[in-house]
């Protein structure tokens, strides 16, 4: 059973949609940049039965409302969404499931709400986006945001470009070259709407010139994920971001944060790495099915027979 939402915020709505009943173990899921909630569409057919599955498109994707004129798409704005979804679901306590930023949101939601979070799984994701080391660069990258917001507003881009239906499919391809061609369809069904003469992409422009660093450290980050309380599962993939990234660099941030989970967080924190990309759960959902069945399943207690 599959249904659709529309949660209000105060510049419009918040869409989701969910899989299963209402009276099942809360899960809320997160999808990555540029992506959105359709991106859980084949795993979770495969997850436990007993669960309910909520997976939102964040603000500015998918059929979700943008952000108010004038604001750019800052990284903590999307965990306060979090908070808020969860304050209209009226959930107390619950599971969150991240794929790449969506991970780097639930980590950090994690961190400042852990009462409220029992087991977090990051699928290619690290749990954090940490602000750059360097304080140049810091300054570079809050200059460039904001230059770039105030050219958008005054562009050309400002209206959305009408594809055809197969230019829309292969446009989508090529920035995202690890997507299957079935995979890309599933992202376009929730990604784009019909307008005359075909397809305009949903998403709000400004999202490419969003700000995703949460102004945290790499130090810090270390350092605040002591705060998390959930169990939680790291997946990568063996032909991933942080394995085989596109511009050839391992991210400075990813040994780190290796060790002070393991460290820190010892039995709680599960680390595997499985044959696939970026969109592994996605592409090959069946390869991290049966990890992610097994962690949800883990401790909890079998229902009694009637």
């Amino acid at each position: 059973m599959i249904s659709e939402f529309k949660l209000m915020v105060p510049w419009g709505h918040i869409a989701a949609k969910a899989w299963g009943s209402p009276q099942g173990r809360p899960v809320l899921c997160l999808h990555g940049w540029l992506d959105n909630a359709n991106t859980f569409n084949r795993l979770i057919p495969l997850l436990p039965k007993d669960c309910y599955y909520m997976a939102i498109d964040l603000a500015g994707h998918g059929l979700s409302s943008h952000r108010p004129p004038g604001s750019v798409y800052h990284f903590l704005d999307y965990v306060g969404d979090v908070r808020r979804v969860a304050a209209a679901l009226k959930w107390n306590r619950f599971t969150l499931m991240g794929h790449s930023l969506g991970g780097s949101i639930a980590g950090m939601f994690s961190c400042i709400f852990p009462e409220l979070v029992d087991k977090l799984f990051l699928v290619e994701s690290y749990g954090f986006y940490p602000a750059p080391q360097e304080l140049e660069k810091i300054c570079k990258s809050q200059r460039e945001v904001i230059e770039e917001l105030l050219n958008f507003e005054t562009s050309k881009y400002h209206s959305p470009k009408v594809r055809s239906p197969e230019a829309a499919l292969q446009r989508l391809m090529e920035a995202n070259s690890q997507l299957t061609e079935e995979s890309a369809k599933i992202l376009l069904e929730r990604g784009a709407s019909e307008v005359a003469g075909g397809l305009v992409y949903n998403r709000d422009l400004r999202v490419l010139v969003q700000q995703n660093s949460s102004f945290v450290s790499l130090d810090q980050c270390c350092t605040i994920l002591k705060k998390i309380k959930a169990d939680i599962l790291m997946i990568r993939a063996q032909n991933g971001i942080f394995t085989n990234p596109p511009k050839g660099n391992i991210p400075y941030f990813v040994e780190p944060l290796e060790e002070a989970f393991r460290t820190s967080l010892k039995e709680r924190y599960q680390f595997v790495e499985v044959a696939g990309n970026h969109f592994v759960h996605l592409n090959e959902p069946q390869v991290v099915a049966g990890i992610i069945n097994t962690f949800l399943n883990k401790d909890q207690k079998p229902r009694a027979s009637l």
